[in-house]
């Protein structure tokens, strides 16, 4: 592939609800660009940015996927993102690195909760973007519709830049608003010129009035002369539109067909003519060595840095860093530091990547993306400069995984092969979270829903060829008591020889305490236990917490005191005072009332004010207690609650029901809590097999 200089360069996500046709739009950008002779289709598996086998095999996108098309002698990196909710890990590893984003959005299905998701999502990266309506080929496909409830969500920055043109119910060509040109196309795919339809007339005066106000808005000399009644020409036009598409006053909006390949001409060149390239937007780092403020704005004199944006680790292809250049001009066999990880590496040869294909290139400008080959320590949102000129991005802010799921590994022979597999997914995508929870024996996946768990498993199977199934995960219940007991054990054994003896006198009670396990005192009088075997009492209440009497579970907030008892100057050992202490514990633990006790998570939901009745009927019923809600941005609202850990399995599809797809939430870690009797006898009676008698 050609090098391509910075101003050359344009980096832009498509975003958009699952099923709106991003993938479909990519390969048509490829057909006419002439990546590609033939365009693949979705439904038979072979388009080119979805050459996943799990990507073909359900039919829709998993993970980011590059694919450069060039243009104009423009090269434009299409970064074709996931629509759907579980992978947006991959959508914010995206757009951390776009320097614009096209939304794309279904006539036929029209607004949709990703629609506003990927909208949100530009606003907080302050992305300039514009729509793209698909499916115009199809009967009841409405851009009108698309349109006006673009502008009542979003106001007059909404600006459409082609109407489209129907004969018969079938979507034959469209207006240029900028041109007041009309063009159809003919049986070959090719664009002819044909008069303005008489019911496009009215249209096309609104949105042109529309758009010369917002070429007025951009100079008081064009604010005069539009006031003036004069007429600015197209050029003046489109240089308005450019700068304010940059700044994102104007939001385009084009329509076409993707499976027919009709209106991508068009967005292929508005995308170059009004979408800013690495040249016109700034970017900046901290120098290591300095501590100040390093303005690398994708300038190709400055050292050489990159941003490490994704990871792409596959048992076929290899591993591959993709990068974007933020400075300098990258070559073959530099050599950067990677300051988070303290090592220097060679990058060897530059790639590429289209789709699942890797193209060698000499040189990488500063602005353009492609892709590093087996970097051993590299990991995804580092950074790469020169040892002289040490620099660090802030990291892209990637979603917190919720959803979790306990896992095992069907063939004991296959764990260690798992974890390893397991290492290299979780270095792909930032979203999966693996946690050993040695306490209750299990090791969880923590991942942002459960489709994307499941496409995990298959992952495992047919890649790796290790077999996992995922299960409900154990809560980890706490222990404790809540009145005082006064018990005596005697330990005693004969069996020749030497025998054992400790006998201690001990009261147990509710230390008030619940980070802590237990606390020990002594108040022994008289020599009645000697000094040197009260560590032996307190080891064997130490030992005995760790798994309490009543389920198993470990115990807190309890204080113990050793006020007497007696003791053998021969019998009497360590061992044998221990082995007392921990049944003494057992016995007056179980007369102190004991209780179970369960986690509690602060929770927050955030969704629109429409769905807050339904978000709070359903807490109600896992037992959660409603603390109050706040407004935040978008017209939305934040449900607090508490909630038992218990009560969160399946939270996020549930949710994901009630506000179709629009909710989130998050928790984290809060207290512990008296469980009901109903949940506590359930525990215990689940937990006998667990329960083991303390003995020597």
């Amino acid at each position: 592939m050609d090098v391509f200089t910075t101003d050359r360069i344009r980096n832009v996500a498509l975003l958009g609800h699952g099923g709106a046709g991003k993938t479909s739009l990519v390969e048509a950008m490829a057909y006419l660009s002439g990546q590609i002779s033939r365009m693949g289709k979705i439904s038979d598996g072979n388009t080119i940015s979805d050459y996943d086998k799990e990507e073909a095999k359900r039919s829709f996108s998993i993970q980011t996927s590059v694919v450069p098309v060039i243009w104009d002698n423009t090269k434009i990196n299409i970064l074709d993102t996931p629509g759907f909710f579980d992978f947006v890990g991959e959508v914010e590893e995206a757009v951390s690195v776009a320097d614009a984003a096209i939304i794309v959005v279904s006539g036929k299905a029209g607004i949709e909760v990703g629609t506003r998701k990927a909208w949100e999502i530009c606003e907080r990266y302050k992305l300039p973007r514009m729509f793209f309506v698909t499916d115009m080929d199809i009967d009841n496909a409405s851009f009108r519709q698309v349109v006006e409830d673009l502008q009542e969500l979003y106001g007059k920055k909404i600006a459409p830049f082609h109407l489209p043109v129907r004969e018969n119910e079938k979507f034959v060509g469209y207006v240029n608003v900028v041109a007041q040109s009309a063009h159809r196309w003919n049986d070959k795919g090719q664009v002819e010129d044909m008069d303005i339809p008489d019911y496009s007339k009215p249209n096309l005066e609104l949105c042109r009035e529309a758009l010369l106000e917002a070429v007025a808005e951009t100079s008081e000399e064009f604010m005069d002369r539009y006031f003036a009644g004069e007429e600015f020409s197209d050029n003046e036009i489109r240089q308005a539109l450019r700068v304010n598409v940059s700044d994102g006053s104007t939001i385009p909006v084009s329509m076409g067909s993707c499976i027919l390949a009709q209106g991508v001409y068009t967005l292929l060149d508005d995308i170059v003519k009004y979408f800013p390239g690495p040249d016109k937007r700034t970017c900046a780092g901290i120098n290591a060595t300095t501590n100040e403020v390093y303005q690398a704005d994708y300038d190709f004199a400055k050292p050489k840095s990159a941003y490490i944006f994704k990871t792409i680790q596959d048992p076929f292809i290899g591993k591959y860093s993709l990068i974007k250049v933020n400075s300098g001009v990258l070559k073959t066999d530099d050599v950067l530091l990677n300051y988070h990880r303290d090592v220097e590496e060679k990058i060897g040869k530059l790639y590429v990547l289209r789709g699942a294909k890797a193209e060698e290139v000499k040189e990488l400008h500063a602005g353009d993306i492609g892709a590093l080959a087996k970097l051993t320590k590299a990991r995804t949102t580092d950074s790469l400069s020169t040892k002289a000129n040490p620099i660090l991005y802030i990291r892209a802010t990637i979603s917190t995984p919720y959803t979790c799921k306990r896992y095992k590994v069907k063939n004991k022979a296959d764990v260690d092969k798992a974890s390893q597999a397991l290492s290299k997914l979780t270095h792909e995508d930032l979203t999966l979270k693996v946690v050993n929870d040695s306490e209750n024996s299990q090791t969880l996946l923590y991942g942002i829903g459960d489709q994307q768990l499941d496409i995990v498993v298959s992952k495992l199977l047919n890649k790796y060829k290790v077999e996992v199934e995922l299960g409900r995960a154990k809560v980890a219940f706490r222990e404790t008591v809540r009145k005082k007991a006064d018990v005596e054990y005697k330990y005693k054994k004969q069996s020749g020889g030497h025998g054992q003896y400790g006998h201690v006198k001990m009261t147990f009670e509710p230390s008030g305490n619940l980070e802590e396990s237990y606390e020990f005192s002594q108040t022994v009088v008289g020599g009645a236990v000697p000094k040197n075997y009260f560590p032996a009492v307190e080891k064997g209440i130490q030992e005995a917490v760790k798994s309490g009497p009543l389920a198993a579970y470990p115990v807190v907030g309890i204080k113990a005191n050793l006020y007497d008892g007696s003791y053998h100057p021969v019998d009497s050992s360590e061992l044998a005072f221990k082995v007392a202490a921990a049944q003494a514990f057992k016995k007056g633990f179980m007369e102190a009332s004991p209780v179970l006790l369960e986690p509690i998570a602060s929770m927050t939901v955030t969704a629109s004010d429409r769905y807050t009745g339904d978000i709070m009927g359903d807490l109600n019923k896992r037992r959660a207690r409603v603390l109050g809600m706040n407004p935040v941005e978008g017209g939305k609202q934040e449900v607090v609650a508490d909630i038992p850990y218990t009560e969160l399995d399946g939270y996020t599809t549930v949710l994901r029901s009630i506000t179709g797809g629009e909710g989130v939430y998050k928790y984290e870690f809060a207290r512990y809590e008296q469980a009901p009797e109903d949940v506590q006898n359930h525990e215990i009676d689940a937990r006998k097999n667990k329960l083991v008698d303390i003995d020597a």
